[in-house]
């Protein structure tokens, strides 16, 4: 018995010690973790967002340069191929007047899971291809600059580390009357290349009239805090490598 008791002894002693424990840290110990906690997850959130890219692919469908339209499908297709989960992509068009909701052709944000994400690539891919086939009519002006505003914001919103504005258009902008689009685009840490930058009629004539546009445009978004680069067709953006 004198046995039984000694053994017993300690073990009863050791309940209370712990009951004493989980008291003090739910009221002491916890309320001092728990910032500390939250800030870890939030902190870790925000990481995973730097690592995140977002695209848009910017097409115009104006005058002579819709003829180019197609041009946006190998485009996206070959964007798409290189996004991962938790990347977002749209592809929106520029007309008459583009900075309008109207104007995304489609938009999304790939799910975590890869079979999600690949079903999302294909109904991007297909609602892309469904507006190529409903296409008929070129617009009569080009408002570039909305177009780059609303890219921007989607960018913006989106959170990611990285962004990307691709740039469908002769860069020739033509706004209809009263618009006003004198103002910052908003391209903060946005990276926006022109591809297929055409040469109209008109540039034969005058080849500085070219370099002219690719010099204005250049100006606008570095001014607008983006950095500025041109891929004369889809053949020279694989060489540079463009997502990186």
């Amino acid at each position: 018995m004198d046995s039984l008791t000694h053994d017993n002894h300690p073990r009863m002693e050791a309940q209370p010690a712990r009951g004493w424990f989980r008291v003090l840290f739910l009221v002491f110990l916890l309320p001092l973790l728990l910032p500390a906690l939250l800030l870890g997850l939030l902190s870790g959130c925000g990481d995973n967002r730097a690592q995140q890219r977002a695209v848009v692919v910017l097409v115009d469908i104006s005058g002579d340069y819709a003829s180019e339209i197609e041009q946006v499908q190998a485009l996206t297709n070959y964007v798409l191929a290189d996004l991962n989960s938790g990347d977002s992509m749209a592809v929106a068009f520029i007309d008459n007047s583009s900075f309008s909701e109207r104007n995304f052709i489609a938009r999304t944000e790939l799910d975590r899971r890869p079979s999600v994400a690949t079903q999302q690539k294909r109904y991007l891919s297909g609602q892309l291809a469904e507006f190529l086939e409903r296409f008929q009519v070129p617009s009569y002006h080009s408002d570039i600059s909305g177009g780059v505003l609303l890219a921007s914001e989607f960018l913006r919103e989106s959170g990611a580390g990285e962004r990307y504005l691709f740039l469908l258009s002769d860069l020739e902008e033509d706004l209809m009357p009263g618009m006003n689009r004198d103002m910052p685009l908003g391209l903060e840490g946005v990276e926006v290349i022109a591809v297929n930058v055409t040469r109209g009629r008109s540039d034969n004539y005058d080849p500085s009239a070219y370099q002219d546009r690719l010099s204005h445009w250049a100006s606008r978004v570095e001014d607008s805090g983006g950095e500025w680069r041109v891929a004369s067709d889809l053949a020279r953006l694989e060489r540079m490598a463009v997502l990186r």
